[in-house]
């Protein structure tokens, strides 16, 4: 792995560099100056929560545990790396850089925060500090230019050969993660077994992973940031919703998969129907396609799988129109994903800053821009039994081209989702979590 990283950093380095410049001109400054950030404490406690280090310093390194760190940026000079490697007996001291990348920066170690903001440029010099507003470090204060941020978010949408690698280990740890999971739910396990199994397999603990993983039985796939992990297994496994993914070098995969038990042929039928309208949506991420139609469209074709299945009786066209797909298909089609699984400018107009609005009736769309070569997104429809919005649904006129007695058999397989991480290219997009999956 190393030695295909180590020539794509290197390509990887100059494009950040190349980018860092022109930011830095647009907002007057002389210098980039990044944290790693700090650990936040919890209230009242003396412990802090797990780190995560800053996306920005992220970005530029792979290094996920270096808390206290910085890196100075100044046009024309090779990268800082300030190293914090404090003398400490309570926790585990970070070893010191090494790598494929530790040449292409000047290093210092330092011991403590006070000599880390040293090693900063002055205070009177025109900087661009890059970091959480709290916890503040005294004497190197985060500004955060709008400007500078702006210009570096818009173009980290567009990942280099660098940052696809590693997004394409994210997805191999990723996906045979999911595979334990299937494995540990067919064997009865309950939702925290399955868990286990997962983390066990992906080789990362809870803080590790991208986002907190949801493992839904039953009707609890029907609860979309289901995060609770009953101990105790159900009586009857009828069906599994499962979304998590895994981290290589502080990138993120996204993955959701949904399992019937063996024997409930009729959900299965269901699943089989979503996953196909899925992949027709993945061939849809092409250079120029707009993400908000590639949602609206993703609602008719919903539409349709759900009159394919008779749980309405109504045009496709009437069914979106009427907010009745909205009640089924209650989230966005997906996301950018990189550093973040919700990755940063999704909605920005253009490099200078700005926002594009998401379409009428569509709140919880995460991505309103067009797609371009470079972007990864995720394409994640779903279709739920979600009492609450069923509730209200069944106050519409359009209550009467509902099947409710249908609707009522599935409300105890909770939902659908189904997501893979996907690179748009010149050409045909590169479905990162297919191809992880086909290496299994």
């Amino acid at each position: 792995m190393h030695d295909r990283l180590a020539p794509l950093y290197s390509q990887h380095l100059a494009t950040l560099r190349a980018r860092a410049d022109k930011a830095l001109v647009l907002g007057g400054y002389d210098h980039l100056v990044i944290a790693a950030s700090t650990p936040l404490r919890k209230f009242l406690d003396d412990q802090d929560y797990p780190f995560v280090a800053n996306p920005h310093f992220r970005h530029w390194l792979p290094l996920t545990d270096a808390p206290g760190s910085w890196i100075v940026y100044t046009p024309g000079h090779k990268p800082k790396l300030i190293f914090l490697q404090p003398r400490d007996y309570w926790h585990v001291v970070p070893d010191a850089p090494h790598g494929y990348w530790v040449e292409h920066f000047d290093i210092v170690i330092v011991r403590d925060a006070t000599d880390a903001v040293a090693q900063l440029p002055g205070v009177d010099a025109r900087r661009a500090i890059i970091g959480p507003e709290c916890p503040a470090v005294p004497g190197a204060e985060a500004n955060n230019p709008q400007c500078v941020l702006s210009y570096l978010h818009w173009h980290r949408s567009y990942k280099t050969p660098y940052e696809l690698e590693l997004m394409r280990e994210a997805s191999r740890t990723g996906t045979r993660a999911h595979q334990a999971a299937e494995q540990a739910f067919r064997a009865g396990e309950s939702e925290f077994g399955i868990h286990l199994a997962y983390l066990a397999a992906a080789r990362q603990i809870d803080a590790e992973l991208p986002y907190a993983s949801i493992v839904g039985l039953n009707e609890h796939g029907a609860v979309l940031h289901y995060t609770h992990f009953d101990r105790v297994a159900p009586p009857q496994s009828r069906s599994f919703l499962i979304d998590a993914g895994a981290s290589a070098a502080g990138y993120a995969s996204d993955i959701t998969r949904t399992y019937a038990a063996y024997g409930h042929t009729e959900f299965q039928a269901l699943i089989d129907s979503v996953e196909a309208a899925q992949q027709g949506f993945v061939a849809r991420v092409r250079a120029k396609q707009g993400y908000p139609d590639l949602h609206i469209h993703a609602h008719h074709v919903l539409a349709n799988v759900l009159r394919e299945h008779g749980f309405i009786r109504m045009s496709a066209e009437s069914a979106v129109a009427s907010g009745v797909t909205s009640a089924f298909f209650p989230h966005g089609l997906g996301h950018p994903i990189g550093l973040q699984v919700h990755d940063v400018a999704g909605f920005q107009h253009n490099e200078m800053g700005g926002t594009i609005a998401r379409p009428a009736g569509h709140p919880y769309l995460r991505m309103t821009r067009d797609l371009e070569p470079g972007m990864v997104v995720t394409i994640e429809p779903g279709l739920y039994f979600i009492d609450m919005l069923l509730n209200e649904l069944r106050a519409k006129p359009v209550a009467s081209d509902i099947d409710w007695a249908k609707v009522e058999r599935f409300r105890q397989y909770g939902g659908i989702r189904i997501e893979d991480d996907v690179v748009c290219t010149d050409g045909a997009p590169e479905n990162l979590t297919r191809d992880a999956f086909a290496l299994l």
